[in-house]
């Protein structure tokens, strides 16, 4: 056939020729000259698609001619000329497949030309183009082409199978489809395209594949890439879009997932599949159509729910498959045996798959003693009895073995049949699938069906097609039933097994197609009786039909011997070529390695304790420590530090002991195995889990057995508790390896860093990280030690960070309730997790697990990761016998909720006392959330409710619950002492209506045979939607991993403690708190600046006013006085509001976790209003002795002006005379005449001293007015001591008869607290005295009244020293006393320096020299520029200058983290004090806080200003700007153009008035005898300016930054120091000064507190120095007596009723104290020297703590990162 295809294609060319060329005989002759032959033959050399050659027969005359060559076909024409000489004519671009006719004519030399000769060529056809395969399915594929050039008529399309021509057909289209094909055949396909003219081309060759059966419907599905990519658990178990949301499925890439979402919920409507698109409604037709109804199918082209079953496990790993046997046998759905795969013809053993399952039945051998089996179904020798059908079969196999299985009063659909939905679609795939269930007894004759335990196989498909199936069912089985309508006489399927099952035949004898005579040949043929012959007859149902059936089988279940478990076949298997899925290398690599582990195992308890050592008593030693380390209750009286560094001893010499052992080999292997790469390592741990589960179901059946026989004689007491306590301990799981692992490594983490024990550890927790990313759950708690390995739980989820960042933000949802309750069922169903809930193995501790979320709903949920915490029942009998069973509870609770987002709090309402008690744990929990700043949600689950009224009829319980809740919550809230909480819904959010969820009871119908509630997996997908719908709208931002580290730690600590409320400290909320506290302070001072501005703005207007610099319109002083005061509200007003404003902005942030600081928002709401305050009236009072004092100046400068202007008349008046004289006076005579003159109007002015002022009149009145509120002893007291008398002598207070009243103890440190507190008052008054006197200027009354202001507000904050009135009379008395003499002095000067005498004086040589000028007519212009710009401007431009650095100074100090906070100050402080080692700077700090706080801020801004560069910015920045106002005026006032001097320079000082102080005296003096020119002047005085401004650059370049400092208006030290004194208060107990952000903070606190012995507090009977540190005193026994206790003996745990606004929190760890105890250790006997004490006893651990670690431990106590 290929060689007549050759012959078509090559036909040769002469068949194409028309040659038109004949010699015409009968031709006239031409002249020889004008006649030119013909060309010679011509023919065809090639023809290719676009390329023709002819060749050209040479002749004689060719010489010297030429030829022309022109072609044409239907479309278009061409020609071309070449000479003669060639014998070829080469035509090119042509079009391929198209008959073109050419005609050659000769050209001779002359021109003249030939007859034409012509040929027709047709041009060899091309292939069809760019040939491309689409729509290809298991029998057809279609093709399509691109139309070649060419006048193409038809296609050829042939299609090839292996060489041989498959089919041929011919097309004019340029598309195919090609049908009737075998499924996944590689198909050779070649298309040529057939010309008019019958010319075929070259064909067009390309190749392609059917889809196989299992390809199509992979593709039909959506998983066509999970084929060889496989699904993992991580993937089907995420959380997505499909998973909450409630759409069917829209088209069948859906289904697989809407089955997926369903199983894994255990939903028994996951078969139920239906697609919103084949779903075809009929309500609408309201016309009559018969046809249409009966022709109508629900099914369209749905797949079968078998092959979509098949496909999943086709294209599932082995965990994936594991979790679906699990769930659709929960389900009471059958579950694949042999798992075939239609393309390859292979099947699979399913034994890995259905290896987790684990059957709990009870035969009815058990049933007198209700004792039950429990066992892995793989293992569990059962007698399997296989369905299988022969040919066509009219009974419906899988729905008679439904009814067969199915009690009378339940009917369910174990096996898929073709009368459930979509069971008639044809089955694509899963033909040769096996499935098994089992039918299991419950020991109730009159429920069960059978009365053993048996397994049921269910082959699909027709055995013919089947045998390997068949065979292996046959040799596995006890019996085969075969099922068939027709059987063939032969049967050789039948008769040629060697099977060791009885046959049976069951047949229908309804169908026609029965033959009785074929079936007794088979029969006959298999020696079967009619025992083994079951037949529907015509007149038997269904029912009776089943009946018989059923006995049939109970028969060989009870009589058979042949029983066999699952993993027994896969001998069969293997001898039958079917694959086991356990077979491959990874699996059977983890599972020798999970072996070699467990196979060793006899006595568990034994073993725990030889191969886990760790975690057994030294760990549970190591908790207890731990928890005396915190709870100190068995301190005694020995000294509570030394208590703890002896725990601490205790601690690391278990350690030691941990380290001490070597490494087991379990644990070798162990970390080994895990550490195996990829997929091994969870096939490892899903082995030793089944390996350990095994082990211990053995064990504790022995166990209960035992607990059984000894139960009943009740003198085996001692036995019971025994075996009770084994049964407890005879748990052994994975999480007791991962437990010993996290020993191993929090031991080698003890050890030094370059230990190489240590070095090798390292990995490990980088390892379970790995698996928890995995999908392995964690152990949190330790249930049996009560314990959390924080260093290892906190470094596994580091690496688990490291391992997802930056995608690790994470929501937390939790579960708390009873034991055996169903909690982590609930889980399991609700994520489709696998918490362990096997018998006997209740949940103990707290396990963690990590759900990835998709990209779809992370914009929903805003995190990455959801952790789902499963945790040990509370009130769980086993540790209800232990006395703190109760607090073991709590701290649960306490810890999860903490950690939680959502709660699910399972409760169960019929159980009214046990629910009280779980109410009160779980509200606990609540509350204490609620006062550290946690807002956790909760959903309250009730279940076993089925009636669909529940949540109706339940309403009377929802308010029995509220009613508990409430009741519970004032419990707690007394416990806690937070009393204000009276009911829940103070603790938290709570609405009865939507917290509640009623859920059905998890099995339908009665185990082991039932299956899960449909209602159930609803109600909890239900559930499950609306705890991400609340999460989704949670205000507060997910925390992400780190963040969950800090909590589990801080909770923790704080639950070790037992006031947890007082006991917590957490870096997330320090860090928040630390936020708050910086943002509020830059707040704070921008509202500061701006009214340092403003006031200085004002001061400015009053000391100009009624000035020629005065711009403003009012003219009494008392107006101005009050509009600037009106003025001043509103600008505090605004920035009050903008402060507050700013804060309820900030709160309404998501980031930055601001809702755990949300209970601080008061305390700087109320901040911000008493700054507010506090501006104003400092505010007030600098406006009211700023305008007092220039009110006093007034008239004094009226003095000053009138006696100024009649010397100016006199020295005029003196000029003239000298001017008549009309004789050149010499400079000594104009002095002499001058003399006389100025000493006879000196005599004549009338000179009144301004009146001196009493200063110590004026600061006792205001003294009495002070103190007259406290009494008439205090008048008394007053008058006996003269203020003049007060204050010359240090200050000492000593109390008559107080040594008498209370111990000598008690004075002595009473006696040093008072004159401690007497001495800073001093200390902060006399720098005040010193500010003012500093100003020179006038005394004012407001100035003692802010000193009285200040001593009442120190002594207000220090209410815990006790203080009598005497005290504060004397004090205030010697304070007043000092500071009158020092105002007195400083009115005495101002009175001095404003003398209009001496005034007068000082300008006596100016006059002179003006009036000789003027005498000579001297050019003042210059002169009086330079006057101008050094005795007004300047002075005023250096003031200005003064007063605005103070700011810059503070803006500048501020930008330093040291000042950002006070927790910052004081960590900065305290380093700094480290860094310098220095006993008398410890000293200082401690027993002078204040002054050595003033003096070390000095120091920093010294140190900050060194570089005088840096100062000389600021000072250049307002000098520029001073003498740009300057410039400014100077232009200004030249516009004017007044030609008046002084109208001149009185405008240029109204322009500056608002920026410049000018001064009166000198504008005066310049304004005497000037006559200079404006213009010159103006010329001179921008000259001048220019000067200054060089000088000053120059003086302020060299200005040292103390001198500076010294003449600030604003003192940055005293602004600094406000700012990080805060409210001043110090701890009681230790002096630690109060850290709270504001000012007006309701509770007092600090990051870090000291040994009382700092602060010289001895021991009364040794007179050592006390190691008793308050943060560890507040949770011990320990008792203290002060002043304030009235030298009681108190408990320092209840110190708050004596400090109630102090809150002394515990070490946030046990080094967080080291600085000070390596500061107290180093410096002990100088302390003790100086307190003038016995050195302290310093605990052993102390000794040994560096600097470094002092160092760290002040990081770590004040969060620093």
């Amino acid at each position: 056939m290929e060689s007549s295809d050759e012959e078509e294609f090559h036909d040769t060319y002469e068949s194409f020729l028309d040659l038109d060329c004949e010699e015409g005989k009968d031709t006239p002759p031409t002249p020889q000259s004008d006649y030119v032959p013909p060309p010679g033959e011509v023919t065809v050399l090639t023809a290719d698609q676009e390329t023709v050659s002819l060749g050209l027969s040479p002749t004689d005359s060719s010489v010297g001619n030429t030829l022309q060559v022109d072609y044409c076909c239907d479309t278009h024409t061409g020609n071309l000329t070449q000479s003669e000489d060639s014998s070829t004519v080469k035509v090119e671009g042509l079009t391929p497949g198209t008959q073109y006719t050419f005609t050659i004519t000769r050209i001779a030399a002359n021109g003249k030309r030939s007859k034409a000769t012509s040929l027709s060529v047709c041009t060899e056809p091309s292939p069809p183009e760019q040939i491309t395969v689409y729509q290809v399915n298991t029998e057809s594929l279609s093709l399509c082409w691109e139309t070649p050039a060419g006048e193409v008529e038809s296609y050829i399309v042939t299609c090839c199978r292996d060489e041989e021509i498959v089919q041929e057909s011919t097309t004019d289209t340029n598309n195919v489809t090609l049908s009737r094909l075998n499924p996944g055949v590689c198909y050779s396909l070649q298309v040529s395209a057939q010309l008019r003219n019958g010319r075929i081309s070259e064909p067009a060759v390309t190749s392609a594949n059917t889809k196989t059966h299992l390809q199509s419907l992979l593709e039909d599905l959506g998983l066509e890439h999970h084929y060889k990519k496989k699904l993992s658990l991580r993937t089907i178990l995420q959380l997505d879009e499909r998973t909450i949301a409630d759409e069917p499925a829209k088209c069948n890439s859906d289904l697989p997932w809407y089955f997926l979402k369903k199983l894994m919920m255990v939903n028994v409507t996951a078969r139920t599949l239906k697609c919103t698109s084949a779903c075809v409604s009929n309500s609408g037709d309201l016309q009559l159509n018969l046809y249409n109804l009966v022709n109508n199918t629900n099914s369209g082209d749905m797949p079968n729910s078998l092959d979509i079953i098949t496909a999943l496990f086709l294209c599932s790993d082995g965990f994936v498959q594991q979790e679906m046997a699990l769930k659709l046998s929960m389900c009471q759905f059958s579950v694949p045996l042999l798992l075939p795969n239609i393309d390859t013809k292979q099947c699979t053993l399913m034994l890995w798959a259905l290896r987790d399952i684990v059957k709990k039945y009870r035969p009815q051998s058990l049933s007198e003693s209700k004792g039950f089996i429990e066992d892995r179904i793989v293992v569990s020798k059962l007698p399997m009895i296989s369905f299988v059908r022969l040919g066509e079969c009219s009974l419906s196999k899988s729905e008679t073995l439904n009814k067969l299985l199915s009690n009378s009063q339940q009917y369910h659909d174990t096996f898929v049949h073709c009368n459930m939905q979509c069971g008639d679609s044809p089955r694509r795939i899963s033909n040769g699938l096996a499935e098994i269930t089992w039918y299991l007894p419950c020991g109730n004759k009159n429920m069960d069906i059978f009365s053993e335990p048996a397994a049921v196989a269910n082959l699909r498909g027709d055995i013919a097609s089947f045998e390997t199936q068949f065979s292996f069912l046959c040799q596995t089985s006890a019996a085969v039933f075969v099922f068939f309508d027709n059987l063939d006489s032969e049967c050789k399927l039948l008769t040629n097994q060697h099977h060791k099952a009885q046959i049976f035949l069951v047949g229908n004898h309804q169908s026609n197609r029965l033959s009785l005579d074929g079936l007794e040949k088979v029969a006959t043929k298999l020696d079967l009786t009619n025992s083994n012959i079951l037949l529907k007859t015509k007149h038997m149902n269904d029912a009776d039909f089943v009946k018989n059936l059923r006995e049939k089988v109970s028969n060989v279940i009870e009589s058979s011997e042949l029983k066999m478990g699952i993993e027994q076949m896969s001998g069969i298997a293997h001898e039958l070529g079917i694959q086991i899925d356990e077979d491959c290398s990874e699996c059977q690599a983890a599972k020798e390695n999970a072996d070699a582990i467990t196979e060793k195992i006899q006595d568990i308890l034994k073993y725990k304790e030889a191969q886990l050592p760790l975690q057994d008593q030294i760990w549970k030693e190591l908790t207890c420590l731990e928890k005396e380390e915190f709870r100190l209750r068995k301190v005694g009286s020995q000294s509570i530090e030394t208590y703890k560094s002896d725990l601490q001893i205790k601690k690391r010499k278990l350690r030691e002991k941990q380290n001490s052992y070597d490494m087991s080999n379990a644990m070798t292997c162990f970390i080994s195995a895990i550490s195996s790469p990829g997929i091994e390592r969870c096939y490892f741990l899903k082995w030793m889990r089944m390996n350990l589960d095994n082990l211990s179901r053995e064990k504790l059946s022995d166990l209960r057995e035992q607990y059984k026989e000894k139960y009943k004689n009740s003198e085996n007491k001692e036995e019971i508790k025994d075996i009770d306590k084994r049964l407890s301990n005879s748990s052994l799981g994975t999480e007791h390896f991962f437990r010993e692992m996290g020993q191993i490594y929090e031991a080698s983490v003890s050890l030094p860093e370059t230990h190489l024990s240590r070095q090798q550890l390292q990995h490990l927790p980088k390892l379970c990280a790995e698996l928890l990313h995995d999908g392995f759950p964690l152990e949190l708690v330790d249930g049996d030690a009560s314990n959390i390995p924080l260093r290892w739980v906190s470094d596994v989820l580091s690496e688990l960070n490291k391992l997802v960042s930056p995608q690790n933000k994470i929501l937390v949802v939790t579960v708390l309730g009873v034991q055996s309750t169903g909690k982590s069922t609930l889980l399991n169903t609700m994520f489709g997790v696998q918490f362990a809930v096997s018998s006997g193995r209740c949940t103990r501790g707290a396990f963690m697990l990590l759900i990835k979320i998709n990209e779809d709903v992370k914009n929903v949920l805003n995190c990455d990761f959801m952790v789902i915490i499963d945790t040990e029942g509370l009130k769980s009998p086993e540790l209800a016998q232990l006395d703190n069973s109760y607090e073991h509870d709590n701290e649960l609770a306490t810890l999860v909720v903490g950690l939680s987002d959502i709660t699910i709090i399972n409760i169960a309402m019929e159980n009214s006392t046990e629910m009280k008690d779980i109410l009160q744990i779980v509200v606990h929990a609540f509350l204490r959330m609620k006062e550290v700043g946690k807002k956790p949600k909760c959903q309250f689950v009730h279940q076993n409710v089925s009636d669909v009224s529940a949540h109706e009829k339940n309403l009377r319980d929802r308010k029995l619950l509220l009613e508990q809740l409430n009741e519970m919550t004032q419990a707690a809230a007394k416990m806690e002492k937070k009393e204000e909480n009276k009911s829940f819904t103070d603790v938290m959010e709570y609405n009865p209506d939507t917290g509640n969820w009623y859920i059905p009871g998890l099995w339908n119908g009665n185990p082991p045979m039932a299956p899960v509630n449909a209602g159930y997996s609803e109600a909890v997908y239900e559930l499950k939607k609306n705890i991400i719908q609340t999460l989704g709208s949670c205000e507060s931002s997910a925390n992400n991993i780190l963040e969950l580290t800090e909590w589990t730690k801080s909770l923790w600590e704080a639950v070790k403690h037992e006031n947890f409320i007082f006991s917590f400290r957490n870096s997330l909320v320090a860090d928040a708190y630390m936020r708050l506290c910086t943002e509020f302070n830059k707040w704070e001072w921008e509202f500061k600046k701006e009214m340092y501005t403003w006031v200085t703005d004002a001061e400015t207007k009053i000391s100009n006013f009624g000035t020629v610099a005065g711009k403003s319109e009012i003219s009494d002083m008392s107006e101005l006085l009050t509009h600037l005061k009106s003025e001043a509200c509103t600008v505090l007003s605004k920035w009050e509001t903008k402060l507050l404003q700013n804060l309820t902005q900030y709160f309404k942030q998501t980031e930055g976790h601001v809702y755990l600081v949300e209970g601080y928002k008061e305390d700087f709401a109320n901040s911000a209003k008493s700054l507010r305050r506090e501006l104003q009236s400092s505010v007030f009072n600098q406006l009211t002795a700023t305008a007092d004092i220039r009110q006093g100046m007034t008239e004094i400068d009226r003095i000053k002006e009138k006696h100024t202007k009649e010397l100016e008349e006199r020295v005029r008046e003196l000029i003239e005379k000298c001017r008549k004289k009309k004789v050149k006076m010499t400079d000594r005579e104009l002095d002499t005449e001058f003399d006389k003159m100025w000493n006879k109007t000196v005599n004549e002015l009338n000179f009144s001293k301004p009146k001196a002022t009493d200063v110590f009149t004026s600061v006792f009145y205001h003294l009495r007015e002070n103190l007259s509120h406290k009494g008439s002893h205090v008048c008394d007291l007053l008058s006996q001591k003269s203020l003049k008398d007060c204050g010359l002598v240090p200050f000492v207070y000593k109390k008559e008869g107080f040594i008498n009243q209370i111990t000598k103890h008690v004075f002595r440190s009473h006696t040093k607290a008072v004159n401690q507190l007497a001495d800073n008052i001093i200390i902060a008054c006399k720098q005040i005295v010193a500010e003012k006197v500093g100003k020179n200027s006038n005394y004012h009354d407001t100035y003692i009244q802010e000193i009285l202001h200040k001593i009442d507000e120190r002594l207000q904050n220090t209410q815990d020293v006790k203080t009598e009135i005497e005290f504060e009379v004397s004090l205030k008395q010697h304070i007043c006393g000092f500071a009158a003499r020092q105002f007195q002095k400083m009115h005495d000067d101002f009175i001095c320096e404003n003398d209009p005498y001496r005034c007068l004086n000082q300008n006596k040589e100016k006059f002179r020299d003006d009036f000789k000028d003027v005498f000579h007519d001297r050019d003042q212009c210059q002169t009086k520029a330079e006057e101008f710009t050094n005795c007004c401007l300047k002075p005023a431009v250096e003031d200005f200058v003064s007063r605005s650095l103070g700011p810059d100074i503070i803006g500048e100090m501020l930008t330093s983290h040291k000042f950002s906070t006070r927790i910052d100050f004081q960590y900065s402080i305290l380093l700094d004090l480290l860094s310098k080692n220095d006993f008398e700077k410890y000293r200082s700090y401690i027993c002078s806080y204040e002054y050595y706080v003033k003096k070390w801020i000095l120091e920093q801004i010294l140190e900050r200003f060194s570089n005088e560069s840096m100062m000389f910015e600021f000072e250049d920045q307002h000098l520029q700007s001073s003498i740009h106002n300057i410039n400014e005026a100077i232009k200004k006032a030249e516009t004017k153009q007044s030609g008046n001097l002084k109208t001149f320079v009185e405008d240029v000082c109204q322009e500056l008035g608002d920026k410049l102080i000018i001064s009166q005296v000198a504008l005066g003096a310049f304004m005497i005898l000037n006559n200079a020119d404006q213009e010159q002047f103006a010329h001179w005085l921008t000259e001048c300016v220019k000067d200054m401004e060089q000088a000053l650059r120059e003086k302020f370049k060299h200005t040292d930054i103390k001198t500076n400092l010294k003449n600030l208006h604003v003192k940055p030290q005293n602004e600094l120091f406000t700012k990080v004194f805060g409210c001043g208060k110090q701890c009681p107990f230790c002096a630690a000064p109060c850290e709270a952000g504001g000012k007006e903070h309701t509770e007092h606190w600090t990051s870090l507190h000291r040994p009382k012995g700092l602060g010289s507090v001895r021991w009364s009977c040794s007179e050592k120095l006390s190691t008793d540190i308050c943060s560890s005193a507040v949770i011990s026994d320990v008792c203290f007596r002060c002043s304030a206790t009235n030298d009681k003996w108190h408990p320092y745990k209840d110190y708050k009723t004596i400090y109630s606004d102090w809150r002394i929190a515990p070490d946030a760890s046990l080094q967080a104290s080291d600085n000070w105890k390596y500061v107290f250790s180093k410096f002990n006997d100088q302390f003790a020297e100086a307190y003038d004490a016995q050195p302290a006893d310093i605990p052993a651990t102390w000794k040994h703590i560096t600097d470094k670690q002092a160092e760290k431990s002040l990081k770590e106590a004040f969060n620093i990162k």
